[in-house]
């Protein structure tokens, strides 16, 4: 099949984490052609959605990982899939994306569908599961976070659209920041905030777990730095073997159907506890941290759901 990559530039990645790099990797495996774009080359053009990019190929020696082509223009309609895989941030540059790739259906199937994964951005979605979750308050007005933060004492507070960790704070039941944080986002941002009661498990990790085409295959847990409250690997978490509990079995078999009805081929959810706290669709990771614990192909899993889908 002939496969693009819509995502950040191919060159700059950690070929031992990145789990795009991963996927191409194993994509090249099976006899797929790649083609490689960045999301600034995307475009609509008289009815033809395009992508200015180069054809690459791919091996595992650092800083010689990717060999580019010269760059050309393609239509995206003449390839058999399209990764919707650059990072957030989640914002309209983004958004406009998931537009175009819409304008794909019927000719490519972009995976995850961007519909979708415009539909279901990581700390909205969870919101339709409020008994899988902890206590949250979506909001920019500053009377209602201080009202929840007042009943629940210890939160975490949040940009809605952030990744990676940046921004989260957390505001036990003495800090006096609040407003403060509030002034300081709103100052730059018109999005709300989100707010969550803190949950004190975090302190054992912070559970990534990684479902293809709806099924759990596997887990990470990411464990916070001394010090810190955030577990994302970006920010000093420490990645860690550990197995599916029940209560995730029972959390996936919840959301799982959703995710493969909607066309979301590969997801992370994020699981501190009992408790989910996000769905990631927009560009999730954790594929290499759990082949490497686990001894399974999880690339090799993705590609089998979507090569499913043209028999």
């Amino acid at each position: 099949m002939k496969i693009a990559f819509q995502m950040d530039p191919i060159g700059d990645v950690d070929i031992n984490a990145d789990s795009s790099f991963r996927l191409a990797e194993e994509a090249q495996a099976r006899g797929h052609e790649l083609f490689f774009y960045s999301p600034d080359q995307l475009a609509y053009q008289t009815g033809r959605i395009t992508a200015r990019g180069q054809d690459f190929t791919v091996q595992r020696v650092q800083g010689d990982h990717a060999q580019l082509s010269e760059m050309r223009e393609v239509d995206l309609a003449d390839f058999d899939v399209v990764w919707l895989r650059q990072d957030p941030p989640f914002d309209m540059h983004y958004i406009t994306s998931t537009h175009l790739l819409d304008r794909l259906k019927g000719d490519a199937l972009v995976v995850n569908d961007p519909f979708w994964v415009r539909n279901f951005p990581e700390k909205l979605l969870v919101l339709d599961f409020p008994d899988l979750t902890p206590p949250t308050t979506i909001a920019r007005d500053l009377d209602t976070i201080k009202a929840f933060k007042a009943e629940h004492g210890d939160v975490i507070l949040k940009p809605l659209y952030g990744n990676g960790g940046a921004g989260v704070f957390r505001l036990d039941a003495n800090d006096r920041n609040l407003s403060s944080l509030h002034e300081l986002f709103t100052g730059f941002s018109r999005e709300p905030l989100i707010v969550q009661k803190f949950l004190p498990d975090v302190s054992n990790g912070d559970k990534r777990v990684i479902l293809v085409d709806g099924v759990p295959v596997g887990a990470i847990n990411r464990v916070p730095a001394a010090g810190e409250t955030r577990s994302n690997m970006h920010v000093g978490g420490r990645p860690e073997k550990i197995g599916l509990s029940e209560r995730d079995l029972e959390i996936c078999a919840r959301i799982g159907p959703l995710l493969k009805e909607r066309g979301q081929v590969f997801v992370g959810i994020d699981v501190i506890g009992d408790y989910l706290t996000e769905i990631n669709v927009t560009s999730p990771t954790g594929i290499q941290e759990l082949e490497r614990f686990d001894g399974v192909n999880i690339a090799e899993k993705i590609w089998v759901a979507i090569e499913s889908k043209f028999v």
